[in-house]
């Protein structure tokens, strides 16, 4: 099943800092743990997510550095900061709101973190 776009772009943030919560990654890493979760559903392209992780680094969600990867090829890394930590609470305080939400119109009862 295809995903709206608009419904993915509102969420980028939000998959983006889960999985740099958990532990630092580079950026095709992470494009391969969003597809791997989501049983396919989200399929980002590199030129989708760079510019996501450069916004975030440019707002101070996340910080990158240089690494030599299990490889020994030099990748670049990305870390989420304490201002990351705080604003992905809040995103997922919206998600979890939002989806609520959605599934009362709809008849629903899953809730996105019970």
């Amino acid at each position: 099943m295809k995903i709206d776009k608009g419904l993915i772009g509102g969420s980028t943030n939000l998959l983006v800092l889960s999985l740099l919560q958990e532990q630092d990654r580079y950026g095709y890493e992470i494009i391969k743990e969003l597809e791997s979760r989501s049983d396919r559903t989200f399929l980002f392209k590199e030129g989708t997510l760079y510019p996501v992780l450069h916004r975030l680094e440019n707002n101070g969600l996340v910080t990158s550095y240089m690494a030599k990867g299990e490889t020994g090829k030099e990748r670049k890394y990305y870390k989420i900061t304490n201002k990351g930590q705080k604003q992905l609470a809040e995103e997922k305080r919206t998600w979890e709101t939002f989806s609520i939400s959605v599934n009362k119109v709809i008849g629903g009862n899953v809730h996105a973190f019970s």
